[in-house]
């Protein structure tokens, strides 16, 4: 079965050509990152603009790169939510059209969903259950994933996901958006002293995430520096930031695959491409016996592909989506 995976839940647009859910033909993704920077995000309406104009040429240019065309395409899968109302209409009304003229079964997915599963896109991949951790700029979720289309969630942001406060900090610092790159950058540059930053655990039982008293932590202790008019460093505040988001993401995960008594540790999300995250989340999986699998940055970042293999295995599990369905701007896992 071949499947054309489509993607515009925000502010790329994503097309792939997926073969069950094995072979990946093509992969093709249009960023908006210079269109939003001078703003310090993503502008809805921009966003869902741009979508229109990309579509259809990043579309073409996955079934080019597969050698085939829409003949050959068994299945749409496109994404339904979560993410900008705006942009998810673009994708998931031209994934409709295109099967009400086709006649292609198409199937919509939730975003959430394409992530838990993303790191099957690799060739060495976990096996049912294990834990996930999904942290990106739009949300930071643990679940309990117990097969393709089976997801519990275990716990959630309760205020700014690990991605939005990445990016809010470098705001603050006067760093190129998207922010989480030049951070991580800035950090890994950093080799003295860390600031005694706070981590929000909540409570022993909690598996939710906070990050929003972490960001005030910063403002305050960047206008301590200018107050006493010392030079602020920039890479000693990226590194203590990074290191914060990372022990809690961490160890919250650890804290979830004990109390579930799961072997196998699952990484997705943008945020998963921080390299410092990634080390931190192997390291301590591997002090306590147990099996991590994150796929690779292009993968952890929004993309068709992830879509195109969720979509592929809820169509074996539930059939096609009704032509009348619709998108939704909160996911469904919860």
């Amino acid at each position: 079965m071949l499947i054309l995976g489509i993607e515009s839940s925000c502010d790329d647009t994503a097309a792939a050509i997926l073969e069950n859910d094995r072979t990946l033909h093509a992969s093709v993704l249009s960023s908006q990152d210079g269109i939003h920077r001078p703003f310090g995000g993503v502008v809805p309406e921009l966003a869902s603009r741009k979508h229109l104009e990309s579509v259809y040429p990043v579309v073409a240019e996955a079934l080019q790169r597969a050698r085939i065309t829409l003949d050959d395409i068994d299945l749409i899968a496109v994404t339904q939510g979560p993410g900008l109302i705006g942009s998810l209409l673009v994708g998931f009304s031209f994934a409709k059209a295109i099967s009400a003229v086709t006649a292609i079964p198409f199937r919509g997915v939730d975003h959430m969903a394409g992530h838990i599963l993303s790191v099957f896109l690799e060739e060495e991949r976990p096996t049912f259950p294990y834990i996930a951790l999904i942290a990106s700029g739009g949300t930071t979720s643990l679940y309990l994933a117990e097969g393709y289309t089976s997801f519990s969630h275990l716990g959630r942001t309760r205020d700014d996901a690990a991605g939005e406060a990445f990016d809010k900090v470098a705001k603050l610092l006067d760093l190129p958006y998207p922010g989480g790159p030049h951070v991580a950058r800035q950090a890994a540059g950093w080799k003295g002293d860390l600031i005694s930053f706070p981590r929000a655990w909540l409570n022993e039982e909690s598996l939710d995430f906070s990050f929003s008293g972490l960001k005030t932590a910063v403002l305050n202790h960047c206008r301590q520096q200018s107050q006493a008019g010392s030079e602020l460093a920039v890479g000693q505040v990226c590194a203590s930031f990074q290191e914060a988001v990372v022990d809690v993401l961490v160890e919250k995960t650890m804290r979830a695959a004990r109390r579930h008594g799961i072997g196998t540790v699952v990484l997705g999300g943008g945020v998963s491409a921080n390299a410092r995250l990634r080390q931190a989340l192997a390291t301590r999986a591997g002090e306590q016996g147990l099996k991590c699998f994150m796929p690779r940055p292009a993968f952890s970042t929004d993309n068709a592909a992830m879509i195109a293999l969720a979509g592929y295995h809820g169509f074996i599990e539930s059939g096609p989506s009704a032509i009348d369905s619709d998108v939704y701007s909160r996911s469904s896992l919860g």
